[in-house]
């Protein structure tokens, strides 16, 4: 992460930054700490009509569309496009 720490964000979200970063990758990553993360740190909308599960998050200058998962875990490749567009906003190793 960029250093220091990023104050704003509480421990919940430092350990869910950390394990998004982390490598080698875990494959234990809660959805709902993701999201909460992602409210932390950016803009987070979700779709108007039931059938649109679509998240629309804007962190910096990243805009991302995500489909929440059918579990309660991410997978790898949500994985890589939250590194991408943490680490753009300035959240990444540094």
């Amino acid at each position: 992460m960029t250093s220091p720490e990023p104050e704003h964000l509480d421990n919940h979200h430092r350990d869910t930054l950390r394990k998004i970063f982390q490598h080698p990758a875990s494959h234990n990553i809660e959805w709902r700490a993701v999201l909460s993360l992602l409210e932390a740190v950016g803009t987070v909308t979700t779709g108007h009509d039931r059938n649109d599960r679509k998240v629309v998050v804007k962190v910096g200058p990243e805009l991302e569309f995500l489909e929440p998962p059918a579990g309660k875990d991410i997978d790898d490749q949500m994985l890589v496009d939250l590194r991408r567009m943490l680490r753009k906003a300035g959240y990444g190793p540094s």
